[in-house]
């Protein structure tokens, strides 16, 4: 089996959550490397993009990105943009910026100015996965499952699980371990089941 490829794990607009299924699938995985979570405030979208850049070109060897909620859309706007090869990404409950995303956030208009909307529609220049929950606040399945389809990523039903975050009693994420192994080994693994977490 060829060596393992580091995992390089993107967070959304949330604080840091030792709970988080991202903080726990990295240290589920050795050598995965970890962007600081934005924070609720925090929507420099052109930062963001440096950052991913950065932290892919310091990684010897494969990539496998593994994204949350903006995170994901961080990603789908970094692929637009980049040359550097990635194996694969798992793109989970991606924000469809359609509404308001609650309070803490800022106002859509300023998520807009930021760059974050309209959401990039091309095909994605990697293999992917995207993880859409049925009744996630902030994207409607039906909505999740066009920018799948948009990306040309591999639809994975959640089920009902909210944003999958802690907020929504996740926690623990155990199918966001076999899904990035069917990333990671592509030849060596049966495609995941489609269930929920």
């Amino acid at each position: 089996m060829n060596a393992a490829p580091t995992l390089l794990l993107i967070p959304g607009l949330r604080d840091e959550a030792t709970g988080h299924w991202q903080t726990i699938l990295a240290g589920q995985w050795p050598g995965a490397v970890s962007l600081p979570a934005l924070g609720r405030r925090n929507i420099d979208l052109a930062a963001r993009l440096v950052q991913i850049e950065e932290a892919v070109q310091a990684i010897s060897g494969p990539v496998v990105v593994v994204a949350h909620s903006g995170g994901a859309i961080a990603t789908a706007h970094w692929a637009q943009r980049t040359r550097a090869a990635v194996q694969g990404a798992l793109l989970a409950t991606p924000p469809l910026f359609s509404g308001s995303l609650g309070a803490e956030f800022p106002e859509l208009a300023e998520f807009q100015r930021h760059g974050w909307a309209p959401i990039p529609r091309l095909p994605l220049p990697f293999r992917s996965i995207v993880a859409a929950s049925r009744n996630d606040p902030l994207g409607s399945y039906a909505g999740v499952s066009e920018l799948a389809r948009d990306w040309g990523g591999r639809l994975f039903d959640l089920g009902e699980s909210g944003h999958l975050n802690p907020a929504s009693g996740f926690g623990p994420w155990p199918a966001a371990l076999e899904l990035v192994r069917e990333l990671a080994f592509p030849k060596s693994r049966m495609p995941a089941k489609r269930h929920a977490a």
